[in-house]
């Protein structure tokens, strides 16, 4: 089974420990590629193109500048610890043994609008560029365009690798999409997260992202492969309710 999350807005640099398990990241050309793009909005252009603040324009506007392919030095960080949303708290990767660690590189992935698909100890830079950006790379009108299937032509690559057929998607709707899935050949299957509210069971936003995590740190902590030993997952007060076969999901409720 293999898992993959979205990376996250939050970020953290300040405590960059270097390893020798460090790994760079696949598709640093393609990211290059990008970063070219990029480092010629100015801090206007990329205020309105990514829909932040003057502040944030200004600071993202720097990151481009400063981006590094080589990614030997600057601001740097190991994936997994870089970023700091809600999904990564409930992960809480920094308290994995060196076991989980060593089959988080083999079965966790990050899907990354940048830098395209990441593995927990990819070095990476401070930068902000979400999936749904439309930014335009050459005959491409968007990012879904620009990565097409090599996301999944990677992910198939891992398949063969490890032997598994299982892709546990934890990630949310838009990085998901950069999935091409009809040349993916794995099985996907979604874990869906609902909390009961007035009465109704429903999928909380920061909720859920916070039990993608859990789930992910679940199947990685307990070396998870098969899709019935998930329904022993009962973090945070969640437990299993059911699976629905047509659409790959299966449901944990929370009262």
């Amino acid at each position: 089974m293999i898992c993959i999350v979205s990376p996250a807005k939050s970020l953290s640099f300040d405590k960059y420990e270097p390893s020798d398990s460090n790994t760079k990241p696949d598709f640093l050309k393609e990211s290059q590629r990008l970063i070219n793009q990029l480092k010629k909005k100015s801090p206007k252009s990329i205020s309105k193109l990514m829909s932040v603040s003057d502040n944030l324009a200004e600071l993202n506007y720097q990151r481009f500048q400063d981006w590094e392919m080589s990614h030997d030095s600057g601001a740097v960080n190991q994936a997994i610890y870089a970023f700091q949303g809600d999904v990564y708290q409930g992960l809480e990767a920094e308290n994995f043994s060196s076991e989980t660690l060593k089959y988080a590189m083999d079965h966790f992935r990050m899907l990354s609008g940048l830098y395209g698909l990441l593995r927990p100890y990819d070095i990476i830079h401070p930068y902000r560029l979400e999936m749904g950006t439309k930014i335009t790379i050459s005959t491409h009108k968007n990012l879904y365009g620009f990565w097409g299937s090599k996301i999944a032509k990677k992910i198939n690559e891992l398949g063969v690798e490890l032997g598994e057929n299982t892709l546990l998607n934890l990630a949310s709707n838009e990085y998901f999409k950069s999935i091409d899935k009809k040349a993916l050949k794995l099985t996907i299957w979604t874990p869906v997260f609902k909390d009961q509210k007035n009465g109704n069971y429903k999928v909380i936003s920061f909720f859920a992202k916070r039990a993608r995590g859990m789930m992910a740190k679940f199947v990685l902590e307990n070396r998870i492969d098969q899709l019935e030993d998930l329904k022993a997952f009962n973090s945070d007060g969640y437990y299993f309710s059911g699976v629905d076969e047509k659409k790959q999901e299966i449901i944990f409720l929370r009262d």
